[in-house]
């Protein structure tokens, strides 16, 4: 008897599975029938239909882009990362020499020095081309008529196309301590002749006004576009209970102006980090190390002297320096900025 139930209870599951594969299948059958395969999805005359060949189409314009960005950005910086572990010099075998290459860095003076100068370039270069752009928007945002001012702008913001090496060229000329026009306009003004790129002392600020001179046009440009943009009922009202002058500068338009002066800070501390066609084209660095950066150094150690291990960990310490200072400035960035 109980042989004879169990028998039955098995029969009758064996035809409730096949029941329910013969189900399945029917499903993946209607399912193909009408036609709901992610292809035939993206087909669907229906509003979610609609949105997945928008989606589609988003990605495969971005698709490029992400490419270029995972070929030519993350796979260097990734290839770098594993090269500072490693000795070579091209023409002989890598040989793997763990964190030695970060060993010597930080004991290296030279390189430390390199990057000293580079922190004093980027304080100098972002404030003071931060500050002569921001003039020069003013001034010119009130000029009048209105082909003067578009004059003016674009004969500001024309170095900014040269090349960093044609300008830098072209300034190496113009400094020359014997023939150079600057020495020549300042002798007859009784100034006696300046080594700009001679001397220690004038080297730097040499290099400094011929990086503002490329980049200010940029930025003036950027904070011309912020002040067009204020609101005329906040700068009116601010007229009307008597702020003027440095009060209202400091107090309406500066605040007003500042998601324009956080971004421009942003791009210009990158900019001024990675700092190479000007010194290298005008001093080489010197006189001694006194406009040495850190890209020379990096540059000199891989593609001079072929270290291209030490000159792999020499960018990954820039890299490092470049990611804390961002992240620094978005961190004052939520404290600093007003946004409408």
């Amino acid at each position: 008897m109980g042989r004879a139930v169990a028998t039955y209870v098995w029969a009758y599951s064996q035809k409730e599975q096949g029941v329910s594969t013969l189900s399945t299948a029917r499903e993946r059958l209607e399912r193909r029938k009408t036609g709901t395969t992610w292809l035939a999805k993206l087909r669907e005359p229906t509003l979610k239909g609609i949105a997945r060949r928008e989606a589609l189409t988003g990605y495969l314009f971005v698709a490029p882009t992400l490419l270029g960005i995972l070929v030519f950005s993350a796979g260097p910086v990734i290839a770098s990362l594993g090269l500072s572990f490693f000795s070579w010099n091209v023409f002989s075998p890598a040989q793997l020499v763990g964190f030695a290459n970060y060993q010597r860095l930080f004991g290296d003076t030279r390189v430390l020095i390199s990057f000293a100068n580079t922190l004093r370039l980027v304080l100098a270069l972002v404030l003071l081309e931060l500050l002569c752009a921001l003039l020069l928007a003013m001034a010119l945002e009130g000029t009048r008529p209105a082909w003067l001012r578009y004059f003016f702008r674009t004969a500001f913001f024309f170095p900014l196309l040269m090349s960093g090496a044609a300008a830098a060229i072209a300034w190496s000329y113009m400094l020359h301590k014997e023939f150079g026009v600057v020495n020549y306009y300042l002798g007859l003004l009784w100034i006696p002749k300046i080594p700009w790129l001679a001397s220690a002392r004038w080297a730097l600020p040499a290099i400094v006004i011929v990086y503002i001179w490329r980049q200010a046009g940029f930025y003036m440009v950027l904070f011309m576009g912020g002040l067009s943009n204020m609101p005329q009922e906040v700068l009116d009202a601010a007229r009307v209970d008597g702020a003027t002058g440095w009060r209202r500068l400091w107090h309406i338009v500066l605040p007003l102006l500042s998601p324009t002066v956080f971004f421009a800070a942003i791009i210009g501390v990158i900019g001024a980090l990675q700092l190479f066609d000007e010194p290298y084209i005008m001093t080489r660095g010197g006189p001694g190390d006194a406009t040495r950066t850190a890209v020379m150094t990096m540059y000199e150690a891989a593609f001079k002297n072929l270290e291209l291990g030490y000159g792999s960990a020499i960018a990954l310490l820039l890299f490092v320096l470049i990611l804390v200072v961002t992240l620094t400035q978005f961190w004052a960035g939520e404290r600093f900025v007003f946004y409408q």
